[in-house]
This record gives structure tokens, C-alpha cells and sequence, in this order.
């Protein structure tokens, strides 16, 4: 069943292997029975990429649904003079992803299609992820999963297991500075949007880490070009062999 608001909130993030992870995720799979996991985060934390990789370790069982796929479309930001808040809550169909999430719980059509988002284009492709009824896990990520504010907060009770990621604060706001010059912004307006725009959704989102299962950190990077890693990190490296 999905998980209730009466839960305890998690204590300081666990350290574990994205072979943790998969093993925990893989016990939601149960033949038969559609379960989802969510994974918040704040922006930069790698939540897309998590998805991603489990999804690859899970293989048919499992299908991701990205939040981002409900940004409104740029034209629309502009009408609303949203454009230079792009990322908070209020630029997204959350409406939207709220009831697409309820038909993926209730998982009672053939097939439900969900939108993706391309970074290339900053704009939502609709229709992009197919949902069949036959897969059992549905990962779905995104900033604001536990936010605790309407429409956002009927979220919670749609999803079966929360997990907030966590990252080293300087490593977040490199990744998105990274992120934001890959895609055509000078490094100045990338230094502006990260400790800006993004930094106050981050902050937004850190208040709903209380409502997550487990808040958990990756004991090694599943991004190319990221070297840092927590001393967990080095041990489990450490003790693993090679490829």
C-alpha cells in the first residue's frame, strides 16, 4: 500500500552502493502488483541519473518518469513572467503529474504515456516513456515529491517508498554549473542561476526531506567527472574488485 503521512522522518543520511539501492528497490517488484518509487532531492543531487542507473540494474521490471517532464513550455513561462523562475514549483503542471501519477497507481489502462523532458531543447516532449500495464516498478524523481503544499502534497500518498539523495553542497552547485554551461549558458550566467534561481528551490526542497523513507547518499558516482566521494565511498571502492 502506499506509504502514509504518519511515519517517522529519517535521521542523517546512510551511506550505500547503488548495488544497496537496487537490492532495496528490487524488493518493491512484486509480480502482479504495480509499486512506485520516488526520489526527491535537491537540484544537482543526481536524482535523474540514480533513476536512471536503477532502472539499468532492474532492467524490464522497472520504468522512469521524470518530474521535469511537467515543466510548462517556454512560451508559456514567458506569458506568465515565469521565465526567470524556471525549476520552481510553480512553473510545472503539477496538476498534471499528479494525475498521471494516479493512473499509474491505479493501474488500470493498458498503458499509460508520460512526458520527458530534453535538456538539448529546455522543453517537455509529450507521450515520450510508455507505462505498461504488465511493468511492476515505476520510478518516478523529481525536486518537490514531498513537498508539503497542494496540489504537490497528494503525491506522497500515490507513492509506495521516498528517497531523498543528498550530495556535498559544493559538488551540487558545480554539477548545475556544469549542467547550465553545458546548455549554452556563459559560466557567469551559470555561477548566477546556481547560487540563484536554484539554490532557492534547494532550499524549498530540504524542507521536505522529514517526509522522505530513507535519505540516503551514494557511496560512488554514477556521473563522469565526478571524483569526489565520501570516505564511505573510498572504503567501498576500496574493498570491491576491479571490473
Amino acid at each position: 500500500m502506499p506509504h502514509s503521512d504518519d511515519h517517522g522522518s529519517p535521521a542523517s543520511a546512510v551511506e550505500l552502493s547503488l548495488t544497496e539501492l537496487t537490492q532495496r528497490a528490487r524488493r518493491l517488484c512484486t509480480p502482479g502488483r504495480r509499486a512506485i518509487l520516488g526520489i526527491a532531492g535537491a537540484p544537482g543531487a543526481g536524482k535523474s541519473t540514480l533513476a536512471a542507473a536503477l532502472a539499468g540494474e532492474l532492467g524490464a521490471p522497472a520504468v522512469v518518469i521524470g518530474m521535469d517532464g511537467f515543466h510548462l513550455a517556454h512560451a508559456e513561462l514567458v506569458r506568465l513572467g515565469l521565465d526567470g523562475r524556471k525549476g520552481a514549483p510553480e512553473t510545472f503542471d503539477a496538476h498534471g503529474y499528479v494525475a498521471l501519477l494516479s493512473r499509474v497507481h491505479a493501474n488500470a489502462e493498458p498503458a499509460v504515456y508520460a512526458p520527458a523532458f530534453r535538456r538539448d531543447l529546455e522543453e517537455p516532449i509529450a507521450g515520450a516513456v510508455r507505462i505498461g500495464r504488465e511493468i511492476p516498478l515505476v520510478i518516478t524523481e523529481g525536486n518537490y515529491l514531498l513537498l508539503d503544499q497542494d496540489p504537490w502534497s497528494a503525491l506522497r500518498g500515490l507513492l509506495d517508498e521516498v528517497w531523498y539523495l543528498e550530495v556535498s553542497e559544493q559538488l551540487r552547485i558545480d554539477r548545475l554549473v556544469a549542467r547550465h554551461v553545458s546548455y549554452g549558458k556563459t559560466a557567469g550566467d551559470a555561477h548566477r542561476w546556481a547560487n540563484g534561481s536554484d539554490q532557492g528551490n534547494a532550499a524549498l526542497v530540504a524542507v521536505s526531506r522529514p517526509r522522505a523513507d530513507l535519505a540516503v547518499r551514494l557511496t560512488e558516482s554514477l556521473l563522469q567527472g565526478d571524483t569526489r566521494t565520501t570516505p564511505g565511498a573510498r572504503r567501498s571502492a576500496a574493498a570491491r574488485p576491479a571490473d
